[in-house]
């Protein structure tokens, strides 16, 4: 028994999210579809192009949204991130213990600075596209890891966005070496096909010999993978994580248990907002086998409940609804 069933490591950012056309994303000279990381002056130009644009405001990062799905769910969980003593930093923490996750945050003080945001468009075509100042978050370090909660963890789940700087990187290899040295398992996300693409070599050095379970959509398969063969990166994953789930957006998702491939028929739904679907598949498959589910079984409620996301605008959905999908998994 642990007192955690997921630690996660990432970045805390204040997501404002929008919707736009296409057009607006070609002015500003934005690559549609990825993350990309920016200044704060070169984010703020954007923020006062956006003008009249209605904004929507949450506390976001890729792996804070999985970890909070998975407490949702109803499993216990723990969060190391790093803000700033500013408005957002305060917002940040008190909508994690809102959320009934524990946090490094409530025993570090936090520091001078700016709290990092992600600016989210969202066009027409469901497609989400973010630009990223991360503010104080790239000062993220050892320093704010807390050992004993990793080492009293299932699983540890690291953000591959921590990739982009040396201290962030350095943090998820020590995260992953503690939880390893305690008998723990590790997990870790692509998180973004620009990771796999600019980032490789970090990304193989925060995976080390190999993590116990790969997160990654198509697009960061193949590119970790250096193909454009799905079966050639489905092999490659296997000498890298002992499980993964790779998720097929519309087509589902397919999951390695260790021994089998595993399909996950997709759950159908006309999309208006992806932004966020990814994390929550990955809340609902830590939830579940880290709460007693098979492979299969933990992976149809990820499926599920990232189905149902994307037919709302934003990364999150109500614990009311995530425990009203629960329960119809566990009646199918």
């Amino acid at each position: 028994m642990t007192r955690y069933d997921v630690y996660g490591l990432g970045n805390a950012l204040l997501d404002v999210e929008c919707e736009v056309e296409p057009e607006l994303l070609e002015e500003l000279g934005i690559d549609k579809g990825v993350m990309t990381l920016l200044d704060e002056a070169s984010q703020n130009k954007i923020l006062e192009r956006l003008g009249n644009y209605a904004t929507k405001r949450t506390c976001g990062g890729s792996g804070a949204n999985t970890i909070v799905a998975v407490s949702q769910f109803g499993g216990k969980t723990f969060y190391s991130c790093k803000v700033a003593k500013d408005e957002p930093g305060a917002y940040y923490l008190q909508d994690l213990l809102a959320s009934g996750v524990d946090t490094n945050l409530k025993s570090h003080p936090p520091e001078p600075g700016i709290t990092g945001k992600c600016l989210v468009f969202v066009t027409p075509d469901a497609d989400r596209t973010m630009n990223t100042f991360l503010g104080i978050s790239s000062g993220l370090s050892d320093l704010e890891l807390v050992p004993n909660a990793i080492a009293d963890s299932a699983y540890t789940y690291i953000e591959g966005y921590l990739v982009t700087g040396e201290n962030s990187k350095q943090a998820a290899i020590t995260a992953r070496e503690i939880a390893t040295n305690a008998g723990r398992k590790v997990a870790l996300t692509l998180s973004d096909q620009n990771m796999a693409k600019f980032f490789r070599a970090g990304l193989l050095e925060m995976i080390g010999s190999g993590v116990d379970l790969l997160f990654a959509n198509e697009s960061e398969a193949l590119e970790l993978a250096e193909t454009q063969d799905l079966t050639i990166a489905i092999e490659y994953l296997k000498t890298i994580s002992q499980t993964f789930a790779l998720t097929l957006g519309a087509k589902g998702s397919l999951i390695f248990d260790g021994t089998t491939l595993i399909e996950i028929a997709p759950f159908p739904v006309k999309a208006i907002d992806t932004v966020g679907a990814g994390d929550m598949y990955a809340g609902g498959l830590l939830y579940g086998i880290t709460n007693g589910m098979d492979w299969e079984t933990a992976g149809r409620l990820g499926s599920m409940a990232s189905s149902r996301l994307v037919t709302i605008p934003g990364a999150r959905m109500s614990t009311t609804d995530l425990q009203s999908l629960l329960s119809a998994i566990k009646r199918s």
